[in-house]
């Protein structure tokens, strides 16, 4: 026990850095922006969509379907809401509880000791560990890697008791359960019962290849097929289950989650999924290289034979199949249990030093025993009964190696492509659970050195060079997790091995910064690296557009929808500028396109339900401002059935009620309204909007009562007492509204409606010298629209300005020569000068 707890306390102290680590990409989709996460979310929810938060069932789900991990964030929600460090903790308290289950293990396979205690301190210092412990979204490998190993040590200890008591089934029953918990937090987990197989077959009974070729056939051991057609039958009821609830669709992916799956080329698919399995096994050998992100080009295609890294392919392959061939073959002469050696052709050693012969086969020992010494049972194997056969309590080192490659290659399996398509080239935290088998093959092969050395001073530079392996993984591990601090560090340490994702990723941090220009070159670095990114386009784009270069903006997005035509994202931007800009028939038409985007087969849904509702709700506007409220109506309705849960509703219900106040729908109106208020209730233009319907209705008191509700929700913006000084104007308050003007146009002064609406308020309480001035004001931010020189012509030849009056009476005129009113406020003021026999500037 001490073993388990000095592991476990190292897995903790070389992951407290990650303590104060903030989310970092992927944590912020499964947890920053996941609805399932909610307290107002029904936690049912969970069991019917995916890791994401999307419907499982839904043509773009990721089909990654892990309830028990996303309960877990949920509880970390409800706890500590969105700070990571309860997050954080969860993972380092999962990852140190893996490390003493791992090392628990490790006992039962090599003895107390030395080398339980190197397998232990391996697991717990490995770096390729780190996304998978300082990265929040990892916590599914983690957990799963946890129940794996319940899972199977329960069903080692089923096989310790089978045959001799009938307490064996609970464990059975046991291990079944925590297989389907590991497949639950995520879906590998499921090979535990695969590995639980090998255990069985080549540990627990060593036996040889042909062997088992011989028990498939003949059938002899009767308990060891029952026990291994259960793992069958659970593993296929568990796989049957999972595909029938996801759908019975397997999930698909964009072309640069996983190129080589993309690819028409037969040679090149299958040169890369036969060389990616060697670049895991040289993260797990060598784990210097670690990034955040291995898609796209990060691993190039192998594209002919003629590759030279066809030959890790090969070295790889044919060291594996060695390793393998040895391990299963026929029984050497000597065998190392322990460190002890053994005869094992076709006899063993017992502890009186005499020989018993077994034909072949021997039995396990029971795994709950703690000692080391071997104790005669009777066998009943291939037919032969009442035969002592001596027990060894551990398995051999070939034992060893054969379980510890089916840890390493079983749990892997599923990330290889072999049987379906992933969404991803290489996943570090994907490692997690194939990095056990790692860990006790390496040690297993320093035992056998150890062994195997005759000359104390290599045995001595052995146990060094091992002390020094756990160093220097358990300084990576503490360096790697720095990286993982927050999402900056995290980019920029990825720009070497994927710099079209790090440099992408980067600019959106630094944007959020508001370090524009540096943002702006990250995304242009982004896209020298990969030009058809539709996210970085975008992204760019929008940039751009914050930065009113309306003109790149529009040309990036034109780019981004030429990449990928379902982003309605970019839509919904374009149409945005369009509108601004007046070209109100093009803005019509991309929100119109926008809207019948399909969301099949779409990454997140959800985002882009919420575009298309945006979309929509900016259509609704182009037609309201046109008048055409009836067609804002329909658009608003349209919105209304597209939005998806996490849409903020409050404007565009307050814009229903506009709609309808604007069609004299006044019960309707007064609906949305309040439907808007009831959304959220501190939504400033709702109170606005209600107030001036409340009014209307002469409900004066409680109008007023929204009116100064609003200004109460935010003092400093000047719309708020321009509503409120147009109410006090129409009951004949001019003062009050007079005063109400004259803050609204202090506050917002580079806002054409607030200061020439003040203008007139002003003008209206007979402040005409107050007024003069936020007219001029209002015709200096807009010197092309006629109305603001014909009323500033006005309040000019009200307070007796009259040449000044008749310059902006005629520059009205030749923005709009038919305007009869300026026309007719023109002669007047001519007739005046005339009699005055001022000069005019026209006749």
């Amino acid at each position: 026990m001490i073993v388990e707890l000095v592991c476990s306390a190292v897995a903790v102290v070389l992951n407290l850095n990650t303590l104060g680590a903030d989310f970092c990409y992927d944590d912020s989709r499964a947890i920053k922006t996941n609805q399932d996460l909610l307290p107002e979310t029904p936690w049912t929810h969970i069991f019917y969509n995916d890791f994401w938060g999307t419907l499982l069932t839904h043509s773009g789900s990721h089909k990654s379907y892990r309830p028990l991990c996303t309960l877990s964030f949920r509880l970390n929600h409800a706890l500590g809401g969105l700070d990571p460090w309860g997050y954080h903790l969860v993972n380092i308290l999962l990852h140190c509880s893996v490390t003493g289950l791992f090392t628990r293990l490790s006992r039962l396979l090599l003895g107390g000791g030395y080398w339980t205690l190197v397998a232990g301190l391996l697991f717990a210092s490995h770096p390729v560990h780190t996304e998978a412990v300082a990265g929040i979204v990892g916590r599914a490998d983690v957990g799963a890697a946890l129940f794996f190993l319940l899972s199977l040590l329960c069903y080692m200890r089923y096989c310790s008791l089978r045959g001799h008591s009938a307490h064996c089934w609970p464990w059975l029953l046991g291990s079944f359960a925590c297989a389907a918990c590991s497949m639950l937090w995520k879906e590998q987990g499921v090979t535990v019962l695969a590995v639980s197989a090998v255990y069985d077959v080549f540990v627990f009974h060593r036996f040889k290849f042909h062997q088992v070729i011989l028990l498939i056939f003949k059938k002899k051991n009767t308990s060891l097929l029952l026990s291994v057609s259960s793992l069958a039958v659970w593993g296929t009821i568990l796989l049957v289950t999972r595909l029938y609830w996801m759908g019975n669709k397997p999930p698909s992916f964009s072309n640069s989650d996983n190129p080589a799956a993309d690819s028409h080329s037969l040679l090149t698919r299958t040169l890369t999924f036969f060389y990616l399995p060697s670049v895991n096994m040289w993260l797990l050998l060598c784990p210097n290289t670690l990034s955040f992100d291995w898609s796209m080009d990060a691993v190039p295609l192998l594209r002919n034979v003629g590759d030279w890294r066809n030959l890790h392919t090969v070295a790889f392959y044919v060291g594996l199949l060695l390793l393998a061939w040895v391990s299963l073959r026929s029984p050497s002469r000597v065998e190392e249990t322990n460190g002890k050696a053994y005869v094992m052709n076709g006899k063993h050693t017992g502890t009186n030093g005499k020989h018993t012969g077994t034909n072949g086969h021997s039995c396990h020992p029971d795994m709950g025993l703690p000692n080391s010494e071997s104790r005669p049972v009777k066998s009943t194997e291939n037919g032969i009964k009442n035969h002592v056969i001596p027990r060894t309590p551990l398995p051999t080192t070939k034992n060893i190696v054969v379980f510890s490659l089916g840890l390493l290659t079983v749990p892997f399996l599923p990330a290889t492509n072999l049987f379906f398509y992933v969404g991803f080239v290489i996943a570090e935290r994907v490692l997690y659970i194939p990095s056990m088998g790692f860990c006790l093959l390496v040690t297993v092969g320093m035992r056998a050195l150890y062994i195997k050395f005759r000359r104390r001073f290599l045995k001595s530079l052995l146990l060094y060079c091992t002390a020094t392996l756990v160093l220097l993984y358990g300084i990576k591990t503490v360096l790697r997790n720095q990286d993982w601090q927050d999402e900056e560090m995290l980019y920029k340490s990825g720009i070497n091995v994927n710099p079209a994702k790090a440099w992408g990723n980067l600019g959106n941090v630094l944007k959020s910064q508001s370090k524009m220009a540096e943002a702006e070159k990250a995304y242009r670095n982004a896209l020298y690296y990969r030009s058809n990114m539709a996210d970085m386009l975008y992204n760019l784009g929008l940039l751009l557009q914050e930065n009113k270069r309306f003109s790149q903006a529009l040309h990036y997005y034109k780019l981004a929808i030429g990449s990928r035509p379902t982003l309605a994202s970019a839509y919904l931007n374009t149409g945005i500028i369009l509108m601004n800009e007046g070209r109100l028939d093009e803005a019509r038409r991309t929100f119109l396109t926008c809207a019948e985007i399909p969301d099949e087969n779409l990454k997140d849904p959800h985002a882009h339900k919420s575009s298309v509702t945006s979309c929509l709700y900016n259509l609704g506007k182009l037609f309201h401002e046109r008048g055409q409220h009836e067609e804002a109506l329909s658009a608003y309705k349209e919105a209304i059935l597209k939005m998806p849960r996490q849409f903020a509703p409050q404007s565009l219900y307050n814009m229903m009620g506009e709609a309808y106040m604007r069609l004299n729908k006044l019960t309707e109106a007064e609906h949305w309204y309040r439907e808007s208020l009831r959304a959220k209730p501190d939504h400033i233009p709702a109170h606005l909007t209600y107030g001036k319907l409340l009014a209307l209705i002469g409900h004066k008191l409680e109008a007023e009562r929204y009116f100064l509700k609003a200004i109460q929700l935010d003092p400093t913006k000047g719309n708020c007492y321009m509503h409120y000084g147009q109410f006090l104007l129409e009951q004949s308050r001019l003062l009050e509204a007079a005063e109400m003007a004259g803050k609204a146009a202090q506050l917002d002064s580079t806002e054409f409606d607030v200061v020439f609406n003040a203008a007139h308020m002003l003008r209206q309480a007979s402040l005409n010298e107050a007024a003069e001035k936020y007219y001029r004001l209002a015709a200096g931010l807009r010197p092309d629209y006629p109305a603001a020189l014909m009323n500033l012509g006005a309040i000019l030849h009200l307070n007796g300005k009259l040449q000044d009056a008749e310059v902006y009476y005629l520059q009205s005129l030749q923005l709009k020569p038919d305007d009869i009113i300026t026309q007719s406020n023109l002669q007047k003021l001519w007739n005046i000068m005339e009699k005055q026999g001022l000069k005019t500037l026209g006749t």
